[in-house]
């Protein structure tokens, strides 16, 4: 589950270092405290490791979550933590259970990650109205707090693609030794999380 994290001081910035902070806090967000976050990506990767493959669900995933987030710092959507929250973790779940029945990318496959970003799109927006933005330099801090975002989603991926490297997914024992055990893991921990979250 993702971590709440602190701003610090309130006092003016610059915009550099309101972009600076921002963007650091967009990346922690992801990395180390947005787990959540992270095997969802991974359970993006995990269906077919092919950048083809990758880059069409991680780009549905970008757009759909900029949409939302934006939206709903400018108060144009409000969708309250306690049904976004559980949603996120079935997202998890569910792509995490696709991926022991498919071995390719299919066309809904792209549509359901866009969906599931609405999704993340609003969690991440949650944590963001709760470390606050400056006034003066409200798009400064929206923008940049999204690029950590990505960056922290595309750091996870790299990492994913160092330890394994695409040109396994053609080894006869990936799906077996590597898809279906991860892909039950990242199932079984998100479907705790939509307990807990319901039940919390």
């Amino acid at each position: 589950m993702s971590v709440p994290l602190a701003v610090g001081d309130t006092e003016p910035v610059s915009r550099w270092r309101v972009a600076w902070r921002y963007l650091a806090l967009g990346f922690t967000h992801i990395l180390p405290y947005g787990l959540d976050h992270v095997l969802f990506v991974l359970g993006i990767y995990l269906l077919s490791n092919k950048p083809r493959s990758v880059l069409l669900q991680v780009t549905a995933f970008t757009a759909a979550h900029s949409i939302t987030l934006g939206l709903s710092m400018y108060g144009v959507l409000r969708v309250p933590a306690s049904i976004v929250e559980p949603l996120i973790a079935v997202s998890i779940a569910y792509v995490a259970i696709e991926n022991l029945f498919l071995s390719e990318l299919k066309p809904w496959r792209v549509g359901l990650v866009f969906g599931f970003g609405l999704l993340h799109g609003m969690g991440f927006a949650g944590v963001l109205t709760g470390l606050g933005l400056p006034p003066g330099e409200f798009v400064t801090a929206l923008l940049t707090f999204n690029i950590g975002v990505e960056m922290g989603q595309l750091a996870v991926i790299g990492a994913a693609f160092l330890l394994v490297g695409w040109h396994c997914s053609e080894r006869i024992w990936w799906r077996s030794r590597v898809v279906i055990p991860a892909s039950t893991l990242i199932a079984c921990a998100a479907i705790y999380w939509t307990v807990e979250r319901v039940m919390g």
